[in-house]
């Protein structure tokens, strides 16, 4: 059987793709089946594109919990009435003080598994080698991409890996870092928008 948090993410990923896909696609829509809601996951239904900061903000926005994903995910969260928990930014043993980590369930029902994690901060190069040192250093596992560092959990002490047996992975990139319950929920992170 599938973990919750496993198909959740599985289909939280399906929706860009989705939307991807149908960028490419002819002028006359087809109809499309919809997927049946199951008891333990949402079925995010197929929104259009949006972005989380209104367009043209002059403003600076600080990142939140309802901002560093999309609008429609936070949407889908409290339509099946998950809220989120904010709680400091960790990596290792060091707090990340103008970081955010946001964990979305619904609170009011027993403690389960069945959750999201997403994170993002600012880092310094300096703090970036030393948590990634102290990472690996802990048996976390290290890996260089075109879109950053990724460093995931060690696969011996995974509760709840993706499809891919990812856990807890942490995306370094210039100047930031993300975090996500999994490799794959990493790509729900929308922080920071897009410039205007």
């Amino acid at each position: 059987m599938i973990p919750p948090r496993v198909r959740w993410t599985a289909a939280l990923l399906a929706l860009p793709l989705a939307l991807a896909a149908t960028s490419c696609a002819p002028q006359e829509p087809e109809p499309s089946a919809q997927p049946t809601p199951s008891a333990s996951a949402p079925v995010i239904a197929e929104p259009e594109p949006e972005q989380s900061v209104e367009p043209g903000a002059d403003a600076e926005v600080d990142p939140t919990c309802e901002t560093i994903i999309a609008t429609s995910i936070v949407t889908e969260f409290e339509r099946i009435g998950w809220t989120s928990r904010e709680e400091p930014f960790y990596v290792g043993s060091t707090e990340l003080e103008d970081g955010l980590r946001c964990m979305w369930a619904d609170f009011d029902a027993p403690a389960s598994d069945n959750l999201q994690i997403f994170g993002w901060s600012p880092i310094d190069e300096q703090a970036t080698r030393s948590a990634q040192t102290e990472l690996v250093g802990q048996g976390w596992i290290r890996e260089e991409a075109a879109e950053g560092v990724y460093v995931t959990e060690n696969p011996e002490t995974i509760i709840a890996p993706d499809e891919n047996g990812y856990g807890i992975t942490y995306l370094f990139g210039d100047g930031w870092v993300t975090v996500a319950d999994t490799k794959q929920g990493l790509v729900l992170i929308e922080w920071p928008p897009p410039a205007s």
